[in-house]
């Protein structure tokens, strides 16, 4: 059969074999919702330590990333907001956890770059604040502008509502949050899906993530996976 041509289905197990101490990790969704919890207890579940974590927050203590931090694996994030987990905030002021506060349209357009090949985008946000501080300017039609690099990393983990054997993705409404760009920016690509079905069975209309940005896909429905953990926890 055609899907056995494709070996992108993989246990957690073999996930974990590429993530490893000191890896810079992109993890999508926002304040839990749209991060992989299967994939999340993994990595907490393996102490992998001295994490350089690209997300959009530092979720709740419970859920998502916010246990991974809790924990002490993450030695810097590169994030827009860490306000919703306490203990985030704490790190950072104890000089555990080293945090790069970005605004989030820049935070994501920064991937977005990344994920496009470009060397960075030109932003003004706080360019005369003292934020601009240590950024390459450059004028462009008489205006000022900061240089923001484009983001990458070397592992994405992506939560997906169906992935098809090939690895293209369906997302479940605001759950797809920054799971698209990041699985563009990064050199290695894990899916947590809820449901794998065979190729040719999505929608092309639905599709939001190609296949070829996916390296592997690994199945587990996010609510039993988020309610076995709270429970352990």
């Amino acid at each position: 059969m055609i899907e056995n041509i494709f070996k992108k289905i993989q246990t957690l197990d073999k996930a974990m074999e590429h993530i490893q101490d000191g890896v810079t990790l992109m993890v999508g969704g926002f304040g839990g919702v749209g991060a992989p919890p299967l994939l999340c207890k993994g990595i907490l579940d393996k102490n992998v330590r001295d994490i350089t974590l690209i997300s959009n927050d530092a979720s709740f203590p419970n859920v998502g990333v916010g246990p991974i931090v809790c924990n002490g694996q993450v030695k810097k994030m590169i994030t827009t907001h860490i306000g919703s987990n306490p203990f985030a905030g704490k790190r950072m002021n104890d000089k555990l956890m080293e945090v790069t506060f970005i605004p989030q349209g820049t935070f994501c357009e920064q991937i977005r770059a990344g994920a496009m090949g470009l060397g960075g985008v030109l932003i003004d946000t706080g360019i005369d604040t003292i934020i601009a501080e240590g950024y390459e300017k450059y004028k462009l039609n008489n205006k000022d502008y900061m240089i923001a690099p484009a983001i990458t990393a070397e592992v994405a983990i992506i939560y997906a509502k169906k992935a098809d054997t090939y690895g293209n993705l369906v997302y479940d409404k605001t759950a797809r949050c920054s799971n698209p760009i990041m699985a563009a920016a990064c050199d290695y690509v894990i899916v947590q899906a809820d449901e794998i079905v065979a190729l040719g069975e999505l929608d092309p209309e639905e599709i939001i993530t190609s296949g070829i940005y996916v390296d592997m896909i690994i199945s587990g429905k996010g609510g039993e996976w988020k309610w076995a953990w709270e429970k352990k926890n």
